[in-house]
């Protein structure tokens, strides 16, 4: 992926960037632009993401592939043309979207609370008013998203190691100027900040420019997508002192 956008802002003849930055996944990029092209970004900001998934993270995406694969519509990917595995794809998301929040925000937002009933059914129908929530998210998800993409961007994000299985990530950062400003969020379980400081670690290692911030947050991962006050706040200060030193 970063090759490509590489390739991208050679051929627009940029020849540096001011900072490369993204949540999750776009965290992961923003890391690997600074670690294989250095010269060529100024600073990086990784939001809620790491340098590799755990076993824990490999294994929620695992539970999702095999929720498409295990749908007979999925047809070993060859389903263009025909029905498409929506069933199993809207239980990926269901998985992967019980991942982005917290158990509090789940709480807070939902509780134990009936849907439209006052006892239960004991019939499988929605019964509580988060598994509506989630066969909701589930059912709009396959109206806009490919489920072979879903199965390759979760095995791109398994893969994905910035230290190439070598475990030092110290060593990646040995090279190049880029600043660096961390971010994680306090209730974030799938990409939780010890992660995010196994990264500081290892530029501070390298003594590199650096900054961390871990903001409270009841969110969850989603935290970087809606909590964004003082997120902004700190980017905002980030990129002033970078351009400021650039000019």
């Amino acid at each position: 992926m970063v090759r490509l956008q590489k390739m991208l802002i050679d051929h627009l003849g940029i020849e540096r960037l001011l900072t490369v930055t993204g949540g999750s996944m776009g965290g992961m990029q923003a890391l690997e632009w600074a670690a294989s092209y250095p010269d060529r970004v100024v600073s990086a900001i990784p939001i809620a993401t790491t340098a590799r998934h755990s076993a824990q993270q490999i294994a929620f995406d695992e539970v999702g592939r095999q929720a498409i694969m295990a749908d007979p519509d999925w047809n070993g990917g060859d389903y263009y043309g025909k029905k498409p595995p929506a069933r199993g794809l809207a239980v990926a998301r269901m998985v992967g979207h019980i991942t982005y929040m917290s158990d509090e925000s789940m709480r807070e937002k939902f509780g134990r609370r009936l849907r439209e009933k006052e006892k239960f059914g004991f019939d499988f129908s929605v019964d509580f008013e988060v598994e509506n929530y989630l066969r909701y998210r589930g059912s709009q998800f396959v109206y806009r998203f490919d489920a072979n993409s879903y199965l390759y961007i979760t095995k791109a994000l398994d893969y994905f190691d910035l230290a190439n299985g070598s475990g030092s990530l110290a060593e990646v950062f040995s090279h190049g100027n880029t600043r660096f400003l961390v971010i994680s969020f306090t209730s974030d379980w799938l990409y939780p900040s010890y992660q995010s400081l196994e990264i500081v670690k290892a530029l501070r290692s390298q003594n590199r420019d650096v900054a961390y911030c871990e903001l409270p947050s009841n969110y969850g991962h989603d935290a970087f997508l809606v909590d964004v006050g003082e997120q902004t706040e700190v980017v905002r200060g980030f990129l002033a002192s970078t351009f400021k030193a650039n000019v």
